[in-house]
């Protein structure tokens, strides 16, 4: 699993003109996922994303954790995050798991987010044409 994580000061989902995801602060997480991906990447990953110490505490320094702070989560499918651009101008998105498998763990990380940070986790539409909104923290 590939995760790109933007901490966000406001984030939100679109589909067709409606908002199907929102959170104030918290993180943006985009989730890539590959064929060798399993149960344990998704469980691994959720723990790490909700224990990144990258909000700053009393002195500034990033210090505090998604649970310290009490943020949200957005998460986001994102198969471009297995693109390669090695050979041509088209990027190729081959190392990209297919659908089911992608979605099966795509679930399982926000399920395994959600406990670990003691909330619900928003969301995308997997496989949906999405709008992401986001305002970066920082």
């Amino acid at each position: 699993m590939r995760l790109l994580i933007q901490r966000v000061t406001s984030a939100r989902v679109d589909i067709a003109g409606e908002t199907v995801g929102t959170i104030g602060r918290g993180l943006l997480i985009l989730v890539g996922v590959t064929d060798t991906d399993g149960e344990a990447e998704a469980a691994w990953t959720a723990r790490k994303a909700a224990n990144l110490r990258i909000f700053p505490d009393d002195d500034g320094r990033m210090n505090r954790t998604l649970i310290d702070v009490g943020g949200q989560a957005l998460v986001v499918s994102q198969f471009t995050l297995y693109g390669t651009v090695g050979k041509g101008n088209r990027p190729s998105y081959n190392q990209a798991a297919g659908p089911d498998h992608a979605e099966a763990l795509y679930d399982q990380f926000v399920e395994h987010l959600a406990e670990h940070i003691g909330r619900p986790v928003e969301t995308g539409r997997f496989g949906a044409n999405m709008q992401v909104h986001l305002v970066n923290d920082g």
